[in-house]
């Protein structure tokens, strides 16, 4: 029997095992459909597989304009953010947010406005705080919010914001969530609230499905920062009253301040490393060159390149020292 709910979980690092423990405690016949993002970027995935052989639901990744089904897990596949409209799913290869495609934040937050009171949202264990978002979307429109204890999580970074930041209906171990939303489901959901009271939502899914004017949306939910996305070189638009603070540019790309720290930290180690790349190449080139003119009998010449190219090594020893002191962002 269908429940008229809809259960959407997000997972990031350890989320494989965390999945495959959710999945073995749900029951034959569970009476939702469950949507499932696990942060796997652009590469081939096993996950349904993995899933299915875990518990008693099948598991496979979700198609484009597939209807939703209850008692079946629909997972995103690698590099498609999934999103839920007009009762199927849709697959895009939007822009990215909080540096991930798939990401859970999108998926939320279409579940959110598409579901409203009849949404569940499961945030498993995962780094920073993608999902946070995303359940307040769902809280917003009235739905459940459910986080994996932090302390049973294998990363407890993403539970943690969520607990931090959203009003959380339960948080339970993993190896409880499964009985938790067995029990979620067969209850009768609250009264559907009427569209409305989630413009931001509303804004940020029409940019994810590439409707309206991307300024207008932008204009109307955020003000200019002076931040540029690591992602396009775009300028940054704060979103305003986002706790945690969190940033879009006109393109789509999405990051909360960590997140945005995060990759903004990448982007800077990425620059470094080509600037060095550079240096050496350029102490190789000055050598061969001092060789060249050695031996066209230019002594002066020659050893004017040596000088030019010990003192592009040194400067290439000073940057890799100062890249290798630099210390990882925190997670």
């Amino acid at each position: 029997m269908e429940s008229g709910r809809i259960v959407v979980v997000g997972a990031s690092a350890g989320g494989v095992r965390a999945l495959q423990i959710l999945a073995a405690g749900l029951p034959a016949g569970f009476p939702a459909p469950l949507l499932v993002v696990q942060h796997v970027g652009n590469y081939p995935s096993i996950l349904p597989r993995l899933i299915a052989r875990s518990g008693p639901l099948p598991a496979a990744h979700a198609a484009d304009g597939e209807a939703i089904r209850p008692g079946h897990i629909h997972v995103a596949p690698p590099d498609h953010h999934m999103l839920v409209e007009d009762g199927r799913i849709r697959l895009s290869r939007g822009p990215k947010e909080q540096h991930a495609r798939p990401a859970i934040d999108p998926l939320f937050r279409s579940a959110a406005l598409a579901w409203r009171a009849r949404a569940i949202g499961v945030l498993l264990t995962g780094l920073l705080d993608d999902g946070t978002a995303g359940l307040q979307a769902i809280k917003r429109c009235g739905g459940i919010a459910v986080v994996q204890d932090p302390e049973d999580a294998e990363a407890p970074s993403m539970p943690s914001s969520a607990l931090r930041y959203v009003e959380v209906d339960h948080s339970a171990p993993l190896d409880a969530i499964g009985a938790l939303l067995t029990q979620l489901v067969s209850r009768a959901p609250a009264p559907v609230r009427a569209a409305g009271g989630a413009e931001r939502e509303m804004r940020e899914n029409e940019i994810m499905l590439g409707k309206g004017d991307f300024m207008e949306h932008l204009k109307s939910i955020g003000k200019p920062s002076t931040f540029v996305c690591p992602e396009c070189d775009g300028a940054l638009w704060e979103i305003e009253g986002s706790k945690p603070r969190s940033f879009r540019c006109h393109t789509g790309h999405a990051f909360s301040l960590r997140n945005l720290q995060h990759a903004q930290s990448e982007a800077a180690d990425d620059a470094l490393w080509s600037a060095f790349r550079a240096l050496q190449e350029k102490e190789v080139l000055l050598r061969d060159l001092a060789e060249s003119q050695a031996a066209a009998d230019a002594a002066g010449e020659a050893q004017r390149l040596r000088d030019e190219a010990e003192r592009t090594a040194q400067h290439a020893r000073t940057l890799r020292a100062l890249i290798e002191a630099v210390p990882s962002p925190p997670e």
